[in-house]
């Protein structure tokens, strides 16, 4: 199931995209209580909303769903006017990413495979959604994509086994860790913190939506590709992850609390390359869909 965080007439909305079209959640979660005669005690505009109520779940939205459709008010909620997608996750939580997740990535860059999982932050003021521009700042150097499949965390996890880290998943998302390259080596070079290459504004692509985890599927293989104006630029499988999606949560758990609405984006494949003002970038992962962003001088 493909969930949309939309805007329709300046309103924020929940959309949800099925076989019969585009459909505004937010309003058939409303029907769906008043019928019910249930009070709804929190606002349904956004997902971050859903997962922090519990209900982004596959099975209780399709319960909403089978409701309505009995009562033959299915197609009051279809959407037939223009929204704009916005990420899925635009006021996220933490965003916790991984480096040199793929060997051969860490291979291009010149490093050893690691060991163990290297962790790093970004900020939510990185995020932007899908059709905004990623801005580069004038005279800093060599700027990069990085595709990434990332993890959207459905409920509070802290010290989380491996055996039961899918049940802490609400879905999944497309991640451009996009990096500042040329301040990242030299901040490395002086030993110092590379935090700041990695969280200039507009830094963070997300979206196109979320999809939850029945629609994926386990194990987790899913075909990742990022073009560039058209060109190939990354292609590989998150079956080659270094650690995998359990694995992360194990360890990250032992240490930080994960929140409803936290994201850990999983590293990137082989393949990155330098982009610049007037590129247009295509961030395509199987079963989800592809996050389509251009590169402005900002």
């Amino acid at each position: 199931m493909h969930i949309y965080q939309l805007l329709r007439e300046a309103k924020p909305i929940v959309g949800i995209k099925l076989e019969k079209g585009m459909i505004d959640f937010s309003a058939a979660l409303r029907a769906y209580y008043f019928m019910k005669r249930k009070r709804l005690m929190f606002r349904i505009e956004s997902i971050f909303s859903l997962i922090q109520n519990g209900l982004a779940a596959e099975d209780s939205i399709l319960n909403v769903f089978d409701y309505l459709e009995s009562h033959d008010l299915w197609t009051q909620f279809i959407i037939n006017d223009t929204v704009k997608i916005l990420s899925p996750l635009p006021q996220t939580g933490k965003i916790i990413c991984l480096g040199r997740n793929y060997a051969a990535h860490a291979r291009e860059a010149g490093y050893d495979v690691p060991e163990e999982p290297i962790l790093f932050v970004k900020t939510k003021s990185t995020v932007i959604g899908p059709g905004e521009a990623i801005r580069i700042p004038e005279a800093v150097g060599r700027v990069d994509h990085e595709i990434e499949l990332a993890v959207i965390i459905g409920k509070t996890a802290k010290q989380v086994s491996k055996a039961e880290a899918f049940d802490y998943v609400a879905g999944y998302t497309i991640f451009n860790d996009v990096t500042a390259r040329a301040m990242q080596k030299q901040d490395i070079e002086r030993k110092k913190p590379w935090y700041r290459s990695k969280n200039f504004d507009t830094f963070g692509p997300m979206g196109p939506c979320m999809v939850t985890q029945a629609e994926i599927g386990r194990p987790i293989e899913l075909d990742l590709t990022l073009r560039v104006n058209g060109g190939v630029r990354q292609q590989a499988n998150t079956r080659h992850m270094i650690f995998s999606i359990p694995a992360l949560i194990e360890t990250i758990t032992q240490w930080i609390t994960l929140e409803p609405g936290d994201l850990i984006s999983t590293g990137t494949p082989e393949g990155i390359s330098e982009i610049h003002p007037g590129d247009e970038i295509e961030a395509e992962i199987e079963k989800i869909g592809i996050l389509k962003n251009s590169v402005e001088a900002a």
